[in-house]
Parts: C-alpha cells; structure tokens; sequence
C-alpha cells in the first residue's frame, strides 16, 4: 500500500515529479520526452485541481454548517433563559416584552381586595397589581386619569378578577355590585361621635346621616330604657357591612349587639341603662383588667353612701376634650350635668360604649371597701385603691412625685 495521502496522485515509477504537477518531463540529459506522457501529465493534473477544488468546497460547506449549528445553539439557549425574549425581533410582539395591560377580560380567582378610605389612585394600583388584578401600576394610572369619574371610587372589599384590562378594573371598582361587605372595628370605650367617624371613614356613610339616625330610636332599634339616647348602646365589636346598608341599618347591628349581650347575660331589662353607665365610667377610668372590678366596687360603694363620684373622665365627656384637658374651672362648672364632682350619682347617661369586661365588672365587682382611686404612674397607669381618706392623700402624694420626676413645666 502506498504511504501518499490522497492528495497526490499514484505516481509510476517512470514518473517524475514535474508530471505530478502538470511539468515536461526531465530526462537524464535535460530533452523533453516524447509528447503522449506529457499530454497525459496535463489531464492528469487537471482532475487532480477538479478534485481538490471539490474537497475544498465540502470543507467548507462542512465548516459553515458548523458554525451555524453553533450559533443556533447558542441563541436558543439564551432565549431560553430571558424567558422567551424574542432576541432576533420575529415572533408574537406580545412575547417580546413584558406585559404592560392585560386583554382581558380576565378571569376568576382573585382574592378581595380592599380600598381603604382615602386611597389615592397610586394606592389603588399597588393593591391592584399586587393582588394579580391588573398587569402594572402604570397601566391602571392611565385607566384611572382617562376615566373622569374615577375619582368617585369608594373604600370599600371588592370581589375582582384576576389579569383585567386596566380600563375595565377603574370600571369595576366604579360598580357598587362588586363591592363586597366591609369590615367595621368599634373599639372599647368610643363614645358614639367616635362611633360615627370610625364608621364614616370605613363606608362613607356620613356622620350626618348617622347622627340623624341615633335620633330615632324606632329606626335603630333603640330600648326604651335608654330614654332616646344611643350613647353606651353601639356595642364595640366588628361589624360585617354589606353593600347599600344605610346608617340606621349600620347602627341597629350595633344597638342589636348590646341587647344581645346584656340578655345573654341575665341582666333583667330595667337594670339595662345602669349597667351600661356604670360600665361606661369603668371602661374610661381603667387602663388594666385587674383593676375594674375593684373599680366598680369604689363607684358602687360611693353610690351606696350618697358621695360625688369625682370621675374625670364623666367630666371630660360633658365639657367635649379629652380628660387630659380638664381644667380646675370645669371641675367646679356645676352647669356641666356630667360633672360627678358637682352633681351625686351617675351622670345622665353612659359616657362611652362599653366591652364585656367592664359589663362583667360591673356586674361581678370584686370585694372590698375601696372608695378612692387614683393613677400613681401616668405612663404605665398604675392605679392604686383606698378605703380612707389617709390612704387616698398618700398615693395622690405618691402621682404628684411622678408627675414632678416625669413632666416638663
């Protein structure tokens, strides 16, 4: 077998190398050869260029094919990992970037989502987007600008879809029949003012409404023995509200409510109103759970001996500022008929709504011969009880040092 590669052609042994490459054949003496060898010498060698230019063309074919496997390859695997970006702009144009606004109309399985009041459009989108409702902030801001009467959207629970059109969700929230109940918290010891701007802020019911609605007894379900005043009887609890629910519907729930636990807790009707005041002044005066059933027997001791109940916070509620802006002028303002250190016994009415644990209280006060308390610490509110007037003087002694230690002026 020959050692040549296949780029040279068998040689004969009479060939010399001029043949191979397409030369006259060189004798011993330098003569040309006869003419036949060298015509054979150039069809030779043009077959052999014929099929190097072939292997070269194959090579090179080869290597493009190659190179473009590669790049394919290499694309495909970035395309991949940017999520499908269209790299090479072919392709769906809705593919090739992230979604700025859903088509819609979108589809069920978004949870509620809650307006609070005065959420601004900017608050809206976040929540919204947030909650999968819409594709981005900036597409439902530009629904919300185009449409005029999205600035009358109210707070509120709305039942939405998921992946809406932006246009189509500011239309949706426009819409009452989306809106789903709301939640109203009352807190222990708000008197019904606080009541009516709590609700107000929660459903825009307002407090106008609301007040003219505690004005008829009959409309919210009112007991006589409250005498027409609603003040105590809006229990503190949360409230489920359902769309289109007025301000008497609102309140009756909360009369309702009082009735409900008053019964459940075996307190005969006539007793109903008392309950409550005391209760009121237990829930305004007490910072600690210890501390109202002793609370309640100090005032029911003082009620059983005929003395003034000197409860500020009674005061406080009649004068209209807070207990923390009491002034010695309206300690002695005898024109005041919340004013228990001018007037002996219970102030008219109650002075808040109170929680089942002043309710308990009152109705299960804790032994003892108390008839004075006071706060020793402002900040913690410590609270300390007296029988005697001795005892009384020492822990007011005891709140003046802290106040001297703890206050500025």
């Amino acid at each position: 077998m020959s050692n040549q590669t296949e780029w040279w052609a068998p040689v004969k042994s009479d060939e010399s190398a001029a043949e191979l490459f397409g030369g006259e054949r060189v004798g011993g003496t330098g003569a040309p050869g006869p003419t036949e060898p060298r015509r054979r010498s150039r069809s030779s060698g043009r077959k052999r260029e014929e099929r190097l230019r072939k292997q070269r063309r194959r090579r090179s074919v080869a290597v493009l094919v190659v190179a473009l496997v590669m790049v394919v390859g290499a694309g495909y695997v970035v395309f991949s990992l940017l999520g499908g970006t269209n790299l090479f702009g072919g392709g769906d144009p809705d593919q090739a970037a992230p979604v700025e606004d859903y088509a819609g109309p979108g589809r069920p399985g978004a949870a509620p989502v809650v307006i609070n009041a005065g959420a601004t459009g900017a608050d809206m989108a976040t929540t919204l987007t947030d909650a999968g409702v819409v594709a981005t902030r900036d597409a439902f801001l530009d629904a919300y600008a185009a449409n005029p009467d999205a600035a009358s959207i109210q707070p509120g629970t709305y039942q939405l879809l998921l992946e809406m059109k932006a246009s189509d969700a500011v239309v949706a929230l426009l819409d009452a029949k989306n809106r789903v109940s709301m939640k109203v918290t009352i807190p222990e010891g708000y008197s019904a003012a606080q009541i009516y701007d709590r609700v107000r802020e929660v459903t825009l019911i307002p407090v106008d409404q609301l007040q003219a609605a505690a004005a008829d007894p009959a409309a919210i379900g009112l007991p006589a023995e409250a005498g027409g005043n609603v003040e105590g009887w809006l229990y503190p609890s949360t409230y489920q509200i359902e769309p289109g629910t007025d301000a008497a519907g609102v309140l009756r729930q909360m009369v309702a409510k009082t009735v409900e636990v008053l019964t459940a807790k075996g307190v005969a009707q006539d007793q109903w109103e008392t309950v409550l005041n005391k209760a009121s002044l237990v829930e305004r005066e007490a910072r600690h759970d210890p501390d109202r059933p002793r609370m309640a027997r100090a005032i029911e001791n003082r009620l059983e001996k005929a003395m003034i109940l000197q409860i500020d916070a009674a005061v406080a509620y009649g004068e209209g500022v807070p207990g923390t802006e009491l002034t010695t002028e309206m300690l002695r303002d005898a024109s005041n008929p919340y004013n228990t250190y001018t007037h002996v016994g219970l102030p008219p009415t109650p002075i808040a709504s109170p929680g089942e644990k002043s309710i308990d209280a009152v109705l299960n006060p804790e032994p003892g011969d108390w008839i004075f308390w006071t706060a020793v610490n402002l900040a913690t509110g410590e609270t300390r009880f007296a029988a005697t007037r001795e005892e009384h003087d020492a822990n007011v002694a005891e709140l003046r040092q802290w106040q001297a230690e703890n206050e500025e002026g």
